[in-house]
């Protein structure tokens, strides 16, 4: 328990940014105390466990209580809908075929630094800044997430069991996973994957978490907890920058208003879905109620290839390319990594790796 309880100390303190002699300087002890508890050769009294639970805003059953693994607690879980199972056994072949070519290869990802008592908004924009993204658009959401420590699977899904993601945090491997139901439509992929980034970056003590289909979507989330209601936040946050938004409206603003046309520009220049601008430009007061449903309503893949030639095709609605795309994606990086591995001749990613079907990218 000694050795259990220092490495959880030691975490929570590097997580807080804090060296050991800041943080004994804030509970009232010696540096030297603070090193002999996280090397596991004194155990905290009652009262010190206080002050250093509530400097380090956990619960002082994060710092006795052995969690499970993450995969673990979810194979366990009984509220995982039984259809889900079975890929959830190729998402954890996967996951190990992962680090184990990443342990051979010396290209170990390490985790993002994780957020605690901040807003939602506050952490898309702090994320935002770490990475150097400014308020620019995020091209690839898929690889952006996955070179920060979450690697990402994209494998179609059995449609009864109706979830658009899953997270799971390995603690004893301080790896971090996500699954993305590529089934679903690609605008939904895209929410998924930044929902999945909030997760990881706020809430890897809850190991594992499912997350329906209707978690992602604006109109749905208040129904769900505020753990799922602050990650949607955060991905529509990160994913549309509300001060890009305003530059981009006040330098095109038509005298006539924000035209549907508008709208499908400014889904081009984020690339995300044309649900997910119009929600942002309700949700900041820069469209009314009335357009926004006149909007909503509509189809925007044959006019956007009028206007500009072409449609990307990240939208929420099922259309004709969601058939298509019923496909397994594996990353640039897992190619990268486990290509590597197999020519070193480490033994593993190649037999765990998904079917023919699978594909590098969109």
């Amino acid at each position: 328990m000694k050795t259990f309880l220092g490495s959880r100390l030691k975490k929570a303190r590097e997580e807080a940014n804090l060296s050991q002699g800041a943080f004994a300087r804030a509970v009232g002890l010696s540096s030297e105390y603070i090193s002999l508890l996280e090397s596991g050769k004194r155990i905290p009294s009652f009262a010190t466990l206080q002050r250093i639970v509530s400097a380090l805003n956990k619960d002082a059953a994060y710092f006795l209580s052995v969690k499970e693994p993450g995969f673990k607690a979810l194979f366990e879980d009984p509220a995982v809908p039984s259809g889900l199972r079975r890929e959830l056994v190729r998402f954890k072949g996967w996951a190990d075929a992962y680090l184990a070519a990443e342990e051979a290869t010396g290209r170990r990802l390490g985790l993002a630094p994780k957020y605690s008592h901040i807003s939602a908004e506050r952490m898309a924009e702090e994320e935002r800044k770490r990475l150097g993204l400014g308020d620019e658009p995020i091209r690839d959401i898929f690889q952006l997430v996955e070179v920060n420590g979450l690697r990402l699977m994209r494998r179609p899904l059995p449609e009864a069991v109706r979830v658009a993601g899953v997270f799971v945090f390995d603690e004893p491997r301080a790896a971090a996973f996500g699954l993305v139901n590529s089934a679903e439509p690609p605008g939904i992929e895209v929410l998924a994957a930044a929902h999945l980034y909030g997760h990881y970056l706020r809430d890897r003590d809850a190991l594992m978490i499912v997350d329906n289909s209707d978690v992602v979507l604006e109109e749905y989330v208040s129904l769900y907890p505020p753990r799922e209601q602050f990650a949607q936040q955060f991905a529509a946050h990160f994913l549309v920058p509300p001060a890009k938004l305003r530059s981009l409206l006040e330098k095109n603003s038509s005298p006539r208003g924000l035209s549907f046309d508008d709208v499908l520009f400014l889904k081009r220049f984020f690339g995300v879905s044309t649900r997910t601008v119009l929600r942002s430009l309700r949700r900041h007061g820069l469209l009314g109620d009335f357009r926004f449903e006149e909007y909503f309503k509509r189809d925007p893949e044959e006019r956007e290839a009028a206007l500009f030639g072409d449609a990307t095709g990240v939208e929420e609605t099922a259309g004709r390319r969601r058939r298509s795309r019923r496909r397994t994606f594996l990353s640039d990086r897992y190619r990268l990594v486990t290509t590597e591995a197999r020519a070193m001749g480490a033994a593993g990613p190649a037999r765990t790796e998904p079917g023919p079907e699978a594909q590098g990218g969109e």
